[in-house]
């Protein structure tokens, strides 16, 4: 399929490479009845107690959150865990949200602007804040890029619907080149390091708990870090969910567990190194220090004023770049959530 940076192209059109045709097509028919659900769901008020009974079908890439859970002592939820499932990246998630098979989700802030542009109405519940970079700019082997000016005229792993796509977009404007100044070739991120490996592109951004194990595999690689920061890290979930006066306070009654469990994750490195990334991620003890020294502290603002700033900012962006179209991301919020994970945990993680 041609790059999006070729003239004539229409970026929209690149989003039905990765989404599927089908499913992007299902999701606009249904845009007049989203918002009416969507006004539904920011109206209605919180149950004060979850009903006995209710269940939610949870998003726990590789396992990390039923294992986070176990280690923090979480082990009595007032709602029933029907499915954790093991599903992370945003084009997978918007799919599973379609089929119903998923409820919660936890993401970057690219993705629910992609299903808003899709017409598939969610909202972010949650909001952690990242102040330090969780991705940098991995080459493929034998390459002499050294910074972000180098990547003029090469072949960058692109996608439109992950934070990994608009931390490059970030970092492209930063650097003074314009998308025409490169090829744009759509990928998942989960195709990113098959492609450097084989040489199908020069650059891709890879997690920070990615490239440890790409580097030792691929001595001739390298990195190029940056400062750019996505700086969202959210719980949201479909308004037909939220809807459901039942589902809604279980999501509720779920985001205390969530923060409290970023928490403990970041104060204990060591046990959480040896337990997941070690034990069921194979890393060495050295490359799981390297990542639990470059993670985040979480922080959980009681207002959303900031998220919601960078939300728009980044739409924007992608609307510059003809990847969606302009809209308010305000919309996107369900603000009967805002102060939730605020309150549950102590006060030097609030700011």
């Amino acid at each position: 399929m041609p790059s999006p940076s070729v003239p004539g192209v229409d970026r929209r059109l690149f989003l039905t490479s990765l989404l599927g045709v089908t499913a992007a097509a299902a999701g606009l028919s249904g845009c007049a009845d989203n918002s009416a659900a969507a006004e539904a769901a920011s109206d209605a008020p919180l149950a004060s107690k979850v009903p006995a009974g209710t269940s939610l079908k949870i998003a726990s890439f590789q396992n990390a959150q039923q294992l986070q859970f176990k280690l923090a002592g979480f082990r009595d939820l007032p709602f029933k865990v029907s499915n954790w499932l093991n599903i992370g990246a945003g084009p997978d998630v918007i799919n599973a949200f379609r089929a119903k098979s998923l409820e919660v989700a936890n993401n970057a802030g690219v993705p629910p602007i992609q299903a808003h542009y899709q017409g598939f109405d969610a909202k972010i519940v949650a909001i952690n804040i990242t102040r330090k970079p969780n991705y940098l700019f991995a080459t493929k082997p034998g390459s002499d890029i050294r910074e972000v000016a180098d990547f003029k005229g090469r072949r960058l792993a692109f996608s439109q619907g992950q934070a990994q796509g608009v931390v490059l977009l970030r970092a492209l404007k930063k650097a003074g080149l314009a998308y025409d100044d490169v090829e744009l070739v759509p990928l998942t991120s989960n195709q990113f390091l098959t492609a450097l490996q084989s040489g199908q592109v020069d650059i891709a951004p890879l997690g920070n708990t990615q490239a440890p194990a790409y580097l030792a595999q691929n001595k001739s690689a390298r990195t190029v870090k940056t400062d750019v920061v996505d700086l969202l890290n959210l719980l949201w979930a479909p308004v037909s969910v939220l809807n459901d006066r039942a589902k809604a306070a279980a999501v509720a009654a779920y985001i205390p567990y969530w923060a409290k469990g970023a928490v403990w994750t970041y104060e204990h490195p060591d046990e959480w190194n040896e337990q997941f990334y070690v034990g069921t991620q194979n890393l060495t003890p050295a490359q799981a220090k390297g990542i639990s020294e470059l993670a985040n502290k979480p922080l959980f603002p009681p207002r959303w004023d900031e998220a919601i700033e960078w939300e728009q900012e980044t739409a924007d962006l992608l609307a510059e770049g003809g990847f969606v179209k302009k809209f308010d991301v305000s919309e996107l919020f369900d603000h009967r959530f805002e102060s939730l994970a605020a309150k549950a945990v102590p006060a030097e993680y609030r700011r």
